[in-house]
């Protein structure tokens, strides 16, 4: 009798069949390095609860690091386990599964930049509903890759497999466009908003620590690295090749990279470059003008700098905060207590941010809406 499921794949997977040379070290070291990615996001998160200010992104990444930590130590399971089938899909879903946490997190910032440079078009109830759309698609597509690509190890059936690979190549297809998004979406912004202040200079709501500069730097940079390894990954099941002959996509090197190189670098940039700072917002924020107000004229204790414990985003005052105006830019990345800041620093941000709102009271008048 011929042997039964779940069955081996006919075609060439990505990273091909793990041996325990050279397979082992290199996902030990990985792993290690996944191993520190989750520490440092923990602790960043762990460290602003304690100050009442609960940044939910740490904890995602966090997320992402255990993801992939589960997924290499499945890899040299496998190594040892050959003719173990199961351990190898194992592997394979969480390879697939981790990375959509980081297409979560840059859409999400990318939307917190469109309401900064276009507050009236940002919180406009049918952008909220189509950003909210694109994250329950994300899961959807989740839950097709892994179903399909679970299946296919236990069915034969030519003509399934053939309908499971479509719906591969379709969602492939999608996550890779979503992880290029958050480049036209923001960069479609900041020329919108450019071209709409005209002479008058460009008016955004201030958020969080740092420059607009550099948090747009953050996020397309990333944003471009995980395009770089989503695109690989969609350009591969477009290309399959026989199990006996595969190409050279196909090996470990750029599986490894592809995969977790980038993955690594993006986790990294984020915890290094704070961007538990950077991509502050006010609580409770709900409408244009809500990112702007967020300056305090008093700060005394820690909770109204990093805000109340209740919520999930924090108030965006900062020491150097204000140097925004001149497109200056914070990379101390200490964590540390900033109470006690100059009066003349505190009544400096107030003014700003008056200005801003005021700005942004004038164009909403001129275009016809309300606050």
């Amino acid at each position: 009798m011929p042997p039964g499921p779940p069955y081996l794949p006919s075609t060439a997977q990505s990273g091909l069949k793990p041996t325990p040379l050279p397979d082992d070290p290199v996902s030990a070291v990985l792993l290690a390095l996944f191993v520190g990615s989750a520490t440092l996001h923990m602790a960043i998160f762990q460290l602003n609860r304690r100050r009442s200010h609960r940044f939910f992104f740490s904890a995602l990444l966090f997320g992402f690091s255990m993801a992939r930590i589960t997924a290499l130590t499945m890899r040299i399971v496998f190594a040892h386990n050959p003719t173990n089938v199961s351990i190898g899909i194992a592997a394979g879903v969480f390879t697939a599964a981790g990375v959509l946490l980081l297409f979560l997190v840059n859409l999400m910032f990318a939307q917190r930049m469109v309401r900064a440079y276009l507050p009236e078009v940002g919180w406009k109830k049918g952008v909220r509903w189509g950003f909210r759309g694109v994250y329950v698609s994300v899961g959807a597509a989740l839950v097709m890759v892994v179903t399909v690509s679970v299946h296919m190890f236990y069915t034969d059936d030519v003509d399934v497999r053939r309908r499971e690979r479509d719906v591969q190549l379709v969602a492939g297809t999608y996550l890779a466009a979503l992880a290029f998004a958050p480049i036209p979406v923001v960069l479609g912004a900041r020329w919108w908003a450019g071209r709409r202040a005209g002479n008058g200079g460009l008016v955004r709501e201030k958020f969080g620590k740092g420059s607009f500069r550099a948090k747009m730097g953050l996020l397309l940079t990333t944003a471009v690295l995980l395009s770089l390894g989503a695109g690989f990954r969609a350009g591969i099941a477009f290309a399959p090749r026989p199990l006996t002959n595969p190409a050279w996509y196909h090996g470990r090197g750029p599986y490894y990279f592809f995969n977790f190189g980038i993955e690594l670098v993006v986790v990294y940039m984020y915890g290094l470059a704070r961007f538990d700072r950077r991509f502050h917002v006010p609580n409770g924020s709900k409408g244009p003008g809500d990112y702007a107000k967020g300056l305090r004229l008093s700060v005394n204790k820690e909770e109204d700098v990093f805000g109340p414990a209740d919520e999930d985003e924090g108030v965006n005052v900062d020491r150097e905060e204000v140097a925004d105006k001149a497109d200056g830019d914070d990379t101390s990345g200490h964590i540390g207590d900033d109470s006690g800041i100059a009066s003349a620093e505190l009544e400096e941000r107030y003014a700003y941010a008056q200005r801003q709102s005021e700005a942004l009271d004038l164009t909403k008048k001129s275009s016809g809406e309300n606050v």
